[in-house]
């Protein structure tokens, strides 16, 4: 499993996600044809991924990522800044 983070090219906004395929569900994310949140702020650009040997440990880590209160935060943990 692994774990990403992605920023949108057109809004500098970032998606926190987990899955077993991270090729596959970027592209979900960049297809204009699907709806949902992240596909209108399309495209974008993977900036961070690691890997979990399970789904829980993914989980866990989606979650703490997605509690940080700030972008800022979140780009200094990723290199951005």
């Amino acid at each position: 499993m692994k774990v990403y983070i992605l920023e949108s090219l057109s809004s500098g906004k970032y998606y926190i996600g987990h899955t077993n395929d991270l090729e596959r569900r970027f592209s979900e994310h960049n297809d204009a044809s699907r709806h949902g949140w992240s596909n209108k702020y399309a495209p974008w650009k993977i900036m961070y991924s690691a890997d979990y040997s399970t789904r829980a440990e993914a989980m866990k880590e989606e979650k703490r990522l997605k509690s940080f209160k700030n972008k800022e935060s979140l780009a200094r943990l990723i290199g951005k800044e």
